[in-house]
């Protein structure tokens, strides 16, 4: 008898880690893009029919690692309200699963939160499973016992593209929008961990759990390896209309305190010429273990929080009072190198542990 795969008699073994094939008859699939579902997270969508965190063509030109990484679609969400008892969704992904520490789930997929009315909030039921080696995929997420009208969010993937994407209910299913949210939204600006890696899944992104706390919209400019805080940049996100409030959080993507000490002031100045009260909280970066391996590279997070808390003082003396520093030293709790799955990356665990200890805060500043 021919010797199965480990992962074919794992399959086998345990339907849960299985991936079952989709009958959709009886299913009629529907586009985001049209009323009434409502989509958060892409500020220049309506204009551009594109999911995509910046715009197509940006003036003054942004980085060019900027421009790719702005289609990895980290911070989209769909709202609805369905009667359905089954609930699918079609995507077309730009390119298949690829990274090597962070779980497809949290890469290519969805997940899916519903809020059934008991006064719970918003809970999560299901995310998508498909081949890895394939850029498409049809799930079921919800196959319920009774039809109930419920209202619904879809995570976009947090490190990959979306091309399409289309919504499956039952024909004679009802859908309804959903406008809870408040749309003055968050705009986070930040690192690969502010993009969302290396979350299990969409909806475990420090931001996305924000969000649901907040019933707010929250927008993730998270750029892996590439926030770096350059002027151009804070151009372009100071012509997102009607902002909330603005995190930035991208000091570990600036390789030395000089270049810090740089760009922080130009990125805010810059913004600040738009949005002169628009509330601003700067974060420091999260320890990592190479605060424990090199004492070097210790002492430079330590002298750029100094710089941090120093200038932005300086700032509210000269008048700005809705400039805001916390320190981000201990965001991952007590326990901060479990809270990692690399040292430096966040796990579930430490992005809520993020979320959990931001939410005061940003609740008092916001």
């Amino acid at each position: 008898m021919a010797e199965q795969s480990g992962e074919n008699l794992i399959q086998k073994l345990d339907s849960n880690m299985s991936i079952n094939p989709i009958e959709d008859q009886g299913i009629k699939w529907l586009s985001p893009m049209e009323a009434p579902f409502r989509i958060l997270g892409f500020p220049w969508l309506s204009k551009e029919k594109t999911y995509r965190r910046m715009p197509m063509v940006c003036t003054p030109p942004i980085p060019e690692a900027v421009n790719y990484l702005a289609n990895c679609t980290a911070g989209g969400q769909i709202h609805f309200q369905t009667d359905s008892k089954e609930l699918l969704i079609a995507v077309q992904l730009q390119a298949p699963a690829n990274m090597v520490h962070m779980p497809a789930t949290g890469q290519c997929g969805f997940d899916c939160y519903v809020d059934f009315g008991h006064g719970d909030g918003f809970q999560f039921c299901n995310v998508t499973r498909y081949p890895l080696e394939q850029d498409h995929y049809k799930i079921q997420l919800l196959d319920l016992e009774s039809s109930k009208m419920r209202k619904v969010i879809l995570n976009f993937p947090l490190y990959q593209g979306v091309k399409e994407v289309f919504i499956g209910v039952q024909k004679d299913a009802t859908i309804l929008g959903s406008s809870d949210f408040q749309q003055n939204p968050l705009i986070f600006y930040g690192t690969s961990i502010t993009q969302g890696g290396c979350a299990s899944r969409p909806g475990l992104a420090y931001t996305n759990i924000l969000s649901r706390y907040l019933q707010r919209e929250c927008i993730n400019l998270g750029f892996s390896g590439n926030g770096k805080g350059e002027a151009e940049v804070a151009k372009v996100i100071s012509s997102i209309p009607n902002p909330g409030g603005l995190i930035l959080d991208y000091e570990a993507n600036c390789m030395s305190t000089e270049l810090y000490k740089q760009t922080l002031p130009k990125f805010i100045h810059t913004y600040r010429k738009v949005h002169p009260l628009v509330p601003i909280l700067v974060i420091s970066r999260i320890q990592s273990s190479m605060d424990i391996i090199s004492p070097t590279f210790h002492e430079e997070r330590l002298e750029r929080k100094e710089f941090q808390k120093s200038w932005i003082h300086e700032e509210q003396k000269n008048g700005d009072q809705n400039l805001h520093f916390y320190d981000g030293s201990y965001l991952l709790g007590e326990q901060w190198l479990e809270g990692t799955v690399d040292g430096v990356h966040p796990t579930d665990l430490g992005f809520m542990s993020m979320a959990n200890t931001l939410y005061p805060v940003i609740r008092e500043i916001f």
